[in-house]
């Protein structure tokens, strides 16, 4: 599985230590980590909330990731912005017991963490212990299992709303305010990993329309 971390500005500062905590996490079982930024508070390529959710959309939908590890200072501004945007499933994940109900019940592909609020003292072990449940064994598998069925149909009735509510990813970036897509798009890694990730064609041509190659 491809896993992209995105932060956003406020919580800019924590991108390392919440990057290498994944990795310690995610790489032995066999995961690939993508860091997207931002890369430290003083990282010019300054990325909103709203921002944040644009990027996490252009990923998911292009194939470039899989799953999508992002937040903000409560987690909640990072949520909204991802859910509004066709085929991210995000959850509001805060301890490791969300993050293995979300993975197993609501079976998503992002998650939006609160990395200022109760981020303090054993704040690595609440995200190493919250990324382990995450990615402990594969999504959908229903909590309490003998839920699953009801609780995967119920999943698949969600994707199919969210592609009547939805347009396609082409289609919002064309017709969202440039500079805000380009700014969402210009981390110092950005072109590097995407392109080298991307599995859709009309996605990368409206993506390097915008951003270039």
């Amino acid at each position: 599985m491809k896993i992209a971390l995105i932060n956003e500005n406020s919580q800019a500062a924590k991108n390392a230590l919440i990057c290498d905590t994944l990795k310690n996490v995610v790489e032995p079982m066999g995961h690939e980590v993508y860091n997207y930024g931002m890369y430290g508070a003083e990282d010019p390529n300054s990325l909103t909330y709203v921002q944040i959710g644009i990027l996490a959309a252009v990923l998911i939908n292009s194939g470039a990731a899989d799953f999508v590890i992002t937040g903000c200072g409560t987690g909640e501004g990072a949520m909204l912005a991802a859910n509004s945007f066709p085929k991210v499933l995000c959850g509001h994940v805060t301890s490791p017991l969300d993050a293995y109900l979300f993975s197993q019940v609501n079976d998503g592909n992002c998650i939006a963490m609160p990395f200022a609020q109760g981020f303090g003292w054993g704040a690595e072990l609440n995200l190493q212990y919250t990324f382990e449940k995450l990615f402990c064994t594969p999504g959908g598998g229903g909590y309490p299992k003998e839920r699953v069925v009801p609780e995967q149909r119920n999943k698949k009735i969600l994707d199919q709303v969210k592609e009547v509510t939805h347009t396609d990813m082409v289609t919002i970036l064309q017709n969202l305010d440039a500079e805000l897509v380009k700014g969402a798009l210009s981390g110092a890694q950005f072109k590097e990993l995407f392109y080298a990730n991307c599995k859709c064609d009309k996605i990368a041509a409206a993506v390097e329309a915008i951003v270039g190659r």
